[in-house]
């Protein structure tokens, strides 16, 4: 992790390594029973866990994001994509100027993806190819958690519950885990004869949860982290192995 180590100790790194990977998530409500870090901790556990096992170059976790959606419960906080994209546009361009041109975005927040996606794009067009993982959305990861859950809600249900019970058990209030349940939607957005609604999630649930949290355990928790770190470290060996010609944008066709 850059944030442990000293620039001498950085250069050797930036030196040998091929990918870095960026933990990004939000700060934003997720049920009365856990906490309000839920996706960034999930995004800094997962990206830690595999810089450590590979011993990658790893940044600081970005603690906010798109989380506008989530304003009428308390203590969320959000940016605007404009400022969330030319921000994670430019840490991507500094990690290319030390010579890492591949880098992960390891994010925890459903609200990120579509900038992330929008700047892959513009980054792959300087010779810079970002990707976006999104762990909850691998489907291997959503295999798993088919077979773990009846209900399959990832905000705020089952999953993130078992998974913040297997990061840190002491973040999670059981005792509000039944009302979060009460509270809860069948859906975490609405749509309308094929449109997606711009709603806010207090539009369709009252406890700010989806699904069911009751079904979650530390067990299921483990088993899903387990395999969330197994497809990011393929995806990081698929990334150090690729050329730069299957990376780069392609030429006009003749």
């Amino acid at each position: 992790m850059l944030e442990h180590i000293s620039w001498w100790q950085a250069r050797q790194l930036f030196q040998r390594k091929k990918v870095a990977l960026i933990p990004v998530g939000s700060t934003e409500q997720h049920g009365p029973h856990l906490p309000l870090g839920t996706d960034f901790l999930t995004a800094q556990a997962l990206a830690h866990a595999v810089a450590r096992a590979l011993n990658l170059i790893c940044t600081p976790v970005i603690p906010v994001g798109v989380s506008e959606h989530h304003r009428q419960f308390w203590g969320t906080l959000w940016v605007s994509p404009e400022t969330f994209r030319r921000y994670m546009k430019e840490i991507a361009r500094s990690i290319a100027s030390h010579g890492v041109r591949r880098i992960v975005f390891v994010n925890g927040h459903g609200g990120n993806n579509a900038a992330l996606q929008e700047i892959c794009r513009e980054l792959r067009a300087e010779n810079i190819f970002a990707v976006v993982w999104a762990w909850w959305l691998d489907p291997e990861v959503q295999k798993l958690t088919d077979e773990l859950f009846r209900s399959r809600g990832t905000h705020a249900g089952a999953i993130e519950t078992s998974i913040i019970l297997a990061i840190d058990p002491s973040l999670v209030d059981r005792s509000q885990i039944d009302a979060a349940a009460r509270g809860a939607s069948e859906i975490f957005a609405t749509t309308k004869d094929g449109a997606q609604l711009p709603l806010d999630t207090i539009d369709f649930s009252q406890s700010g949860a989806t699904l069911d949290p009751r079904e979650a355990s530390p067990e299921a928790g483990q088993k899903i982290f387990q395999k969330a770190c197994e497809r990011l470290t393929a995806l990081v060996h698929w990334l150090e192995q690729v050329s730069d010609d299957e990376l780069g944008v392609k030429p006009h066709l003749p």
